[in-house]
């Protein structure tokens, strides 16, 4: 089951939410920031030694202060026009995000933002469609994903998407 949620991801009652991360995985902006912030000093110290974690790779963590026992920090590229591999680097970064979630049994719950839209420029529309397909295939394996979004547009957007998919796939 995918949902889309406009929602603050540090609050989801999920068990793995994914972190929008740049390779260094010691924080930044945006999601990354909130979701250091939410989980606390431990993640920190936790993600130190990790990195650098490569464009496409993930990493899972475990989620300290947040509601969410797990953090998989996920690697997106930065937008360079899209002729520099940037939807198969997206892809992977979502994909491996998945595959992460699936080495710990316990994890039937995710939540993803969209990675890769914010300080990285990565256009909604294209990493939309890239994100729900990802979702979209890896859906059997999990009870709920949850596409966490930031605004009512992007809401909108993620929901069109969706219903186009599903209609793609007769479902």
């Amino acid at each position: 089951m995918i949902e889309i949620l406009e929602a603050d991801i540090t609050t989801l009652a999920v068990d793995a939410i994914v972190n929008a991360a740049n390779s260094s995985l010691l924080g930044g902006g945006g999601v990354d920031g909130a979701i250091h912030r939410a989980a606390g000093s431990e993640l920190l110290a936790a993600c130190r030694g990790l990195g650098p974690c490569p464009t496409g790779e993930a990493i899972r963590t475990a989620g300290f202060r947040l509601p969410a026992r797990f953090v998989i920090h996920a690697v997106g590229p930065v937008w360079r026009g899209g002729r520099e591999g940037e939807p198969e680097r997206l892809a992977s970064a979502y994909a491996r995000a998945f595959t992460r979630a699936l080495e710990e049994p316990s994890i039937r719950s995710v939540a993803f933002p969209a990675i890769s839209t914010g300080v990285y420029g990565y256009p909604r529309d294209a990493a939309c469609e890239i994100a729900l397909a990802q979702m979209w295939a890896h859906q059997p394996r999990f009870e709920r994903i949850v596409a966490c979004v930031f605004s009512r547009e992007d809401g909108a957007l993620y929901s069109e998407t969706l219903n186009r998919l599903r209609a793609q796939e007769g479902g």
